[in-house]
């Protein structure tokens, strides 16, 4: 029988394909328009539920402290036209237009840019595995796509293909390691703001929509009752957080959809009622005269107006839910307009209210018809809280991805749902969050200092997005350079002037998401450092396999029944933890298998593709090496079904002959010893059946042939003391051929050592600074990154572990 094909265990599918750079898993092919447009209607509660709520306090940002109110309506119309024209330009053209087309497999945010770059260019920070020897490339290769092996250790798949100018942006990100870091830092960046908006945007949301109540009672009076009542909601959201946003999914689409029409109706009957010219706005001309007569206070008031868009990275960022198309539709057809009528109204209704007593007479309330205030009021907050918990639920997502990509310390993840598999929940930062939450909310006590933290923090994300789109045009669209030069000096420019008037106030409260990022880049880049010289030390000390080949029983090594399975992060060699076991305790299991689990840059990956099985050494020494890889959005298996799946991709391996392969195209007998040859084991092949049975009286029993399976049943020897035991049988594919004797043997081994048991073998290391470090290194890794390990959760293999079968193997790492 034909093996699969060796592959790179860091490379789980062919870049350069159009779902790589558009499309994805879900926009490569055409849904029906029914389940478009069902995903689009519940595009509605989960994508935009933030920024259809921005029409709460943008006017009353606008014009707080910052513009001197007259007898005109310049500045009115001013705020408005810049209102139509950041909603037309940036949220329609530039994210519903352009970014949306930027899917890696489906999946969009920042760190979807940032994966989908690394694919195709060597540009990747993280820990990279050992490339695949050369094979059959063709069964790879998709639309062009080719793969291009480095020397050396870290191979990587890189797309090819467009003109000179990806060529060239290519090398010269793949030459300067500084560029590679800068990438990375942008990354992280974005991510740090966009958990800072999860801090922000919930309080911002819930505490605009409680401040309606200051319209019904006396004046001074409102700021004893919507604090408490704000933080009583806020509490209460993230108290729910446990349950899952599919419990109540089905009621934020309707409560989005309501709130959407009320305030859309609410814009049309004050342009009707109060000024049916307001729409003269539209013209970009009230801009520059609303800038020409505000000067200085125009320009800072551009931090208030910022908030129009707050919600708009949601559209990329939640693109796994749905499709490309649905959310184009039900932001052109629901969104976008209720939105600009509902601007439209309020600017109306101020046209013909130039008496103002106050700030909060600019919120959004006062231009509500007093007859049905509490009723908007009411829905106000149902809106304010959907838009709020897709905002969080966003921030879980994007820890997810920075925890499975080895920037973020481990934490504890809960799935939710069982159908959609983004849907997660994270105890330790949703409370987190919570605290942080209500510290600003208590703290500030109005939308003025929240909203100008929240518009830093939503700029701040964009303009990442900008920059690394402009990469993603050239190196994976191959578009002309000048395009991409066009593109981030077009939106670039839009963004850093709002970019510069939300820092100008840093003191009015924007200082918060710059704290909130500092401290948590500080935390990614302190695990990233650790995890990256922990890696560099397993690399350096990693054990020969030849000296692995030469330890034998004359040496007092024993092979004890069952099967041993060893966590390693490599994806070649012995691990320096092994050999320190071995000193220490000169046995080792009759099956021995070597684990890595591999989380890489990508979505997800297939279960076709999740198990890559090699052999190290002979056939007689029953060693095997397992990769196990998973995409940042994929869900690890149950323990008791990841054993299975485990032993099942071994039995495989030995049936499909895959190990007797030799290596091609030019691989030396001498690099074939040291180089253990992957390939990759399809998923539901071979079925394990494992019986509650005793080990009385059963014999020896070859293969038997029940229905059209044939099945390997293991011999259960009578041992003087009748111990109730599972019997194990792997049950073979119906057309598969008859094994051989060699084969037989070999599985028959395989069920007899899962019968015994599997231990698991984990290895503690403690990573210490060297003698001689410099204090900052010895700052970060003794004190920092020590802290951060002793108080992070354990990798995921390691919480569902039987404590009976698992031995602990110490080390201490000096880097």
């Amino acid at each position: 029988m034909k093996s699969p094909p060796p592959v790179d265990p860091e490379s789980p599918a062919p870049p350069g394909t159009p779902s790589d750079c558009k499309g994805g898993r879900q926009g490569s092919k055409r849904l029906p328009w029914r389940m478009t447009l069902s995903l689009a209607y519940q595009s509605l509660g989960v994508v935009y539920g933030d920024l259809s709520t921005s029409p709460l306090y943008v006017y009353k940002a606008a014009f707080a402290e910052d513009i001197q109110h007259s007898e005109t309506n310049e500045e009115i119309l001013g705020v408005l036209s810049f209102v139509f024209w950041t909603l037309t330009l940036v949220p329609l053209l530039k994210y519903v237009c352009i970014v949306l087309r930027a899917d890696d497999n489906g999946e969009g945010g920042t760190f979807a840019l940032y994966s989908l770059l690394c694919r195709h260019a060597r540009a990747a920070l993280l820990p990279a595995g050992r490339g695949a020897e050369a094979g059959d490339d063709d069964q790879f290769l998709d639309m062009g796509a080719k793969k291009a092996l480095e020397n050396g250790n870290a191979r990587t798949l890189v797309g090819r293909g467009g003109g000179g100018a990806a060529a060239s942006v290519r090398r010269l990100l793949e030459r300067h390691k500084v560029l590679q870091r800068v990438l990375l830092v942008l990354a992280l960046v974005g991510t740090c703001m966009v958990i800072g908006d999860g801090v922000l945007t919930p309080a911002i949301s819930v505490f605009s929509a409680v401040s309606g109540l200051e319209l019904s009672m006396e004046k001074h009076q409102h700021k004893y009752v919507e604090v408490p009542i704000a933080c009583i909601v806020l509490v209460c959201l993230f108290a729910l957080q446990h349950y899952g946003t599919h419990r109540l999914g089905f009621l934020f689409a309707p409560i989005v959809i309501v709130w959407l029409l009320c305030i859309s109706m609410i814009g049309v009957y004050n342009i009707v009622h109060w000024e049916p010219h307001v729409y003269r706005a539209l013209s970009p001309y009230y801009m520059y005269k609303f800038l020409r007569k505000t000067q200085r206070g125009g320009w800072m008031s551009l931090g208030g107006i910022l908030l129009c868009i707050t919600g708009s990275e949601a559209m990329f960022a939640d693109l796994g839910h749905f499709n490309q198309l649905s959310i184009q539709i039900a932001f052109t057809c629901m969104v976008y307009p209720s939105l600009i009528l509902a601007y439209m109204g309020q600017a109306a209704y101020l046209c013909k209210h130039h008496i103002i007593e106050s700030d909060y007479r600019i919120g959004f309330y006062v231009s509500v018809p007093e007859k049905i205030r509490w009723p908007v009021l009411a829905i106000a907050i149902l809106a304010a809280v959907v838009g709020s918990q897709a905002v969080i639920t966003g921030t879980f997502s994007m820890i997810k991805q920075c925890t499975a990509l080895g920037c973020f310390p481990r934490v504890k993840i809960i799935h939710t749902s069982d159908k959609v598999h983004g849907q997660i929940y994270i105890p330790e930062i949703n409370w987190i969050l919570m605290i942080l939450c209500l510290a600003l909310t208590i703290g500030f006590r109005d939308t003025k200092h929240l909203g100008n933290a929240s518009g830093l923090a939503v700029i701040t994300v964009m303009l990442v997005t900008t920059c690394l789109m402009s990469l993603v045009i050239v190196l994976c669209w191959h578009k002309s350079i000048f395009l991409a030069f066009g593109f981030i000096m077009f939106f670039g420019t839009i963004e850093a002037l709002y970019f510069s008037a939300s820092l100008i106030k840093f003191r009015e409260g924007a200082w918060v998401p710059i704290v909130l990022s500092f401290i948590f880049m500080a935390i990614m880049c302190i695990w990233h450092y650790g995890t990256i010289k922990k890696y560099e030390f397993d690399l350096q000390n990693k054990v020969s396999i030849n000296w692995l080949l030469g330890l034998s029983p004359n040496l007092g090594i024993v092979r004890v029944c069952g099967i041993g399975l060893i966590h390693t992060e490599l994806d070649s060699g012995i691990p320096a933890i092994f050999s320190h076991f071995v000193t220490n305790l000169p046995a080792f299991h009759q099956v021995l298998i070597f684990l890595c689990i591999k989380n890489v840059a990508t979505p997800h990956v297939s279960p076709e593709e999740r198990f890559l099985v090699g052999r190290i050494g002979p056939k007689e020494y029953r060693i095997y090496r397992c990769i196990v890889r998973y995409g940042y959005h994929d869900v690890h298996q149950d323990d008791q079904e990841f054993e299975k799946e485990l032993v099942c991709s071994i039995a495989e391996f030995i049936r499909s002959g895959a190990s007797s392969n030799k290596l091609k195209n030019g691989i030396s007998e001498e690099a074939e010893k040291d180089e253990e040859q992957m390939s990759i084991i399809p998923s539901g092949s071979i079925r394990m059946l494992e019986e509650d049975g005793a080990a009385e009286d059963t014999i020896a029993v070859g293969s038997t042939s029940r229905g059209a399976d044939r099945e390997i049943v293991s011999p259960s020897p009578s041992p003087p003391v009748v111990v109730p035991r599972k019997r194990v049988r792997f049950v073979l594919p119906a057309a598969s051929p008859r094994p051989d004797p060699g084969v037989r043997e070999e599985l028959q081994e395989l069920t007899n050592a899962r019968e015994a048991g599997m231990a698991f073998i984990l290895g503690h290391s403690y990573v210490k600074a060297k003698n001689g470090s410099s204090f900052f290194r010895r700052l970060v890794i003794n004190f920092c990154y020590d802290f951060l390990r002793r108080n992070s959760r354990g990798p995921n293999y390691a919480v569902t572990i039987p404590h009976a079968s698992t031995l602990e193997v110490g080390m201490i790492y000096y880097v």
